[in-house]
């Protein structure tokens, strides 16, 4: 049974974007689905022993979240909770692969837009 937040009354939700980000949604998805709704320290330790290459994205821009949450808002560290964490589509580049006999391949490199938005949260 999933425990609700208790988000404070006068709650600030602040957030970081980090835009053209060289990997596809699907494996951002992955990663961000796995830090929605925990703290911002358990989050962090969980993106440092994370096997995935797109965790070392995920945790510079909840980094920038928490720096944002601290130095913009003065909210206290050990409060605040990953909010909502998600990936959008951004751009597809199209470079052509060389194949045998002067043919070529498509080649689709994905780009995502990651955006996470954290907040405090009563103790």
């Amino acid at each position: 049974m999933a425990r609700r937040l208790r988000i404070k009354p006068r709650s600030v939700d602040v957030f970081a974007r980090s835009r053209i980000v060289a990997s596809t949604t699907r494996k951002l998805g992955l990663v961000t689905q796995a830090i929605r709704g925990l703290p911002v320290e358990k989050a962090l330790e969980l993106l440092t022993f994370c096997k995935k290459t797109a965790s070392y994205d995920v945790k510079k821009v909840l980094q920038s979240a928490i720096a944002n949450a601290e130095n913009n808002y003065s909210l206290d560290i050990d409060l605040l909770r990953v909010r909502e964490a998600y990936v959008g589509k951004a751009i597809t580049a199209k470079r052509i692969l060389p194949r045998a006999k002067g043919r070529g391949t498509p080649l689709r490199k994905e780009y995502s837009h990651l955006t996470i938005v954290v907040c405090e949260v009563e103790s």
